[in-house]
């Protein structure tokens, strides 16, 4: 069987894969699991991205809940880190968030978070699965008063967003900043947020119907970003994805600076003020080498792990890391957040630059990327296995390698979150490298593609 907890949490097309039925008993489970036994009603958290299918599914997820005799505190449209946050500042035993991050408007997803604010461990998301693939309709359920509450916090977003006001203080006073809010969970807390700490801002992406979350906008699509930059004569643009819980950045001008970058930038400041612990990052396998090349170069330390922000979460807990994040955006700062936070993320980014008095286009010079390409195979999630294993698919990568002579790397992985096993190659030559992807990736779809 499929495990149905992927690298964050449960994602699928909505009402076809995440169907009302299966977020009814995830809530059910979810709050039997992670509520245990408690001498109160037990209180989860619940918010949502702007998605059409986010209400259907919150009603469902809602119902299980209460079902299970907890309480739901209702937070509305939030980023992703927020749920984290609100979760223990809200003494509740839970928090679930209702997004599917960067992915298009028909996906949704289902995350839970502990009473600590934490992403789940694998071990206790098995325990919902075990209790789900046990689940009847006749299992004993709480009656009369013992029902839970569904119960609206209108104030969440505001709450969240003066916490990070006061976590990430920075006068933005004198900057022009264009934000793309992805036309999700972010449109209506980050434009007034940047604006209230001194920067004029110049917001896209913040009409938001259910449909265009991600949509030619946001941190996967950032031409339109770019081109804000360009026109608006802004320092800097900042990118959010359908969440917020992951940024990317673009300098004044209009180049872009992935992860990698700001990490190495953020980590640079922090090591200048001496609260890069231990010199210590955490990063994960898919990190340019060129962030490799400046880590040794600034006697900085890279830790790295598989995939997926909780992966990169357990190490820096682990180990006493301060800073760790993805090339795709998503980054920690452990001293501040539980999770990633993109609104976070962002000011720290703009404070180090503020602090030495230097513009990103500077900023992003000490870390020079290795050329990099990033090729799809459509693969369902049914036949990863199989084409990660095929005896044909791993000879060519063998050779590409070989041509590769020691000068990059090749690393073919199945996403935990799309239908996909994505190929990325690194090396001295754009076109060869682009060469060696399309070979793989046309094998891979001849034999397992959708």
């Amino acid at each position: 069987m499929t495990r149905l907890f992927g690298t964050d949490g449960v994602r699928g097309i909505a009402n076809k894969e995440l169907t009302p039925d299966l977020a009814f008993r995830l809530g059910f489970c979810g709050a039997r699991v992670l509520t245990g036994e408690k001498s109160h009603k037990p209180i989860i958290l619940v918010g949502s991205d702007t998605r059409i299918s986010c209400a259907m599914l919150e009603s469902a997820l809602v119902a299980g809940i209460t079902s299970a005799g907890a309480d739901a505190f209702l937070a509305g449209v939030v980023p992703t880190p927020a749920v984290a946050y609100l979760t223990k500042k809200y003494n509740c035993d839970a928090g679930i968030m209702i997004s599917a991050s960067h992915n298009s408007y028909e996906y949704n997803g289902i995350k839970f978070f502990a009473s600590t604010g934490y992403k789940l461990p694998d071990e206790v998301e098995d325990q919902i699965e075990t209790m789900m693939a046990s689940y009847t309709e006749d299992i004993e359920r709480p009656i009369g008063g013992q029902i839970g509450h569904r119960i609206n916090k209108p104030n969440a977003a505001r709450d969240y967003a003066e916490h990070i006001k006061r976590r990430m203080s920075v006068d933005l006073s004198g900057m022009k900043i264009a934000l793309d809010c992805a036309n999700g969970a972010s449109y209506h807390i980050a434009p007034s947020l940047f604006s209230d700490l001194g920067a004029e801002v110049i917001a896209i992406g913040i009409e938001p119907d259910g449909e265009n979350i991600n949509l030619n906008c946001g941190s996967t699509h950032m031409k339109r970003l770019e081109q804000t930059v360009r026109r608006e004569g802004c320092d800097i643009g900042i990118a959010f994805d359908g969440d917020a819980d992951r940024m990317l950045a673009i300098d004044e001008n209009g180049h872009h600076v992935d992860g990698d970058g700001i990490i190495a930038i953020i980590a640079k400041g922090m090591q200048a003020r001496g609260l890069l612990r231990d010199n210590k990052v955490c990063v994960t396998v898919m990190s340019n080498l060129g962030l490799d090349i400046f880590a040794e170069a600034a006697n900085i330390t890279l830790a790295k792990t598989q995939v997926g922000d909780r992966y990169v979460l357990e190490e820096m807990l682990k180990s006493g890391i301060s800073l760790g994040g993805e090339q795709s955006g998503h980054i920690i700062l452990l001293q501040h957040s539980t999770t990633g936070d993109g609104i976070l993320s962002a000011l720290a980014l703009l404070k180090t630059l503020r602090n030495a008095d230097i513009r990103l286009s500077e900023a992003r010079s000490i870390m020079k990327p290795l050329p990099q390409v990033l090729k799809n195979a459509k693969i369902s999630n049914e036949r990863k296995k199989a084409a990660m294993e095929d005896e044909d698919v791993l000879a060519i990568i063998s050779e590409e390698e070989k041509r590769l002579n020691n000068k990059g790397r090749i690393l073919v992985r199945p996403s935990g979150t799309e239908p996909i096993v994505r190929v990325m190659i690194e090396g001295e030559d754009t076109k060869e490298i682009s060469d060696m992807a399309d070979r793989i990736v046309e094998l891979l779809n001849s034999r397992y593609g959708i």
